[in-house]
């Protein structure tokens, strides 16, 4: 089973990277035996990066993406917005550690506090698949709200075929998997009024393919 959060400030409940908040310590673990660095530097090439950027990372857990960003492309002002308070602390300490410069705030990828038009680039990494069908739209819609209009969406989710197969899933599917089969995940972006390229796939060492969506307002 997996653990629902939620804090007696906000009703909203949130589902821990790892599933239960004592499985954090592996988060890092995981994210090596995986492989998911080399789909965080493609996610960053295809994002391209350049001075004076400011880029957001979506459920940002603990920091990985953006530190890998932030180490290669020091000129752009980055944020990130996750709602677990344990994995914004591991954040802040590993890319103080790194030498990056971010800003890290506590929230919702449904009702992300940020101003239209706030940012160049919005990552999304490995998080789409946890959350509820409804809110899935809800993400989209306050992406293509806090990006500019030139600004690019690089959303990177797990692939599961039509029989219900990849990131590890065998015969297990529950309805957040069941959104991810086939292209669904490129046409529920469009659908929330973006133009979306063809999607990249690419094979993780453990537990299947991921793809990388990029996508792009329509004006």
């Amino acid at each position: 089973m997996t653990e629902r959060t939620s804090h007696s400030h906000d009703e909203r409940d949130y589902l821990p990277g790892m599933g239960k908040h004592w499985l954090l310590p592996l988060y890092d673990v995981v994210h090596h035996v995986f492989g998911l660095q080399p789909v965080h530097e493609e996610m960053i090439r295809l994002a391209g990066l350049r001075a004076g950027l400011r880029v957001l990372d979506v459920g940002c857990g603990t920091g990985n993406l953006l530190r890998t960003t932030g180490r290669t492309h020091p000129e752009v002002e980055l944020a990130g917005l996750d709602p677990d308070p344990k994995a914004l602390g591991r954040a802040r300490r590993k890319a103080a550690r790194a030498g990056v410069a971010v800003r890290l705030e506590r929230g919702f990828a449904q009702a992300p506090p940020y101003p239209d038009g706030s940012f160049d680039r919005v990552f999304s990494s490995l998080m789409l698949h946890h959350l509820d069908t409804a809110v899935k739209d809800e993400l989209l819609a306050e992406v293509r709200r806090v990006l500019r209009p030139d600004g690019v969406l690089v959303l990177a989710d797990a692939v599961v075929g039509e029989r219900g197969h990849g990131h590890g899933m065998g015969r297990r599917m529950n309805e957040r998997m069941r959104d991810n089969v086939g292209d669904a995940v490129s046409r529920r972006i469009a659908a929330a009024g973006f133009t979306v390229e063809p999607t990249r796939t690419m094979a993780l060492r453990v537990g299947g393919d991921v793809g990388i969506e990029v996508a792009r307002p329509n004006r």
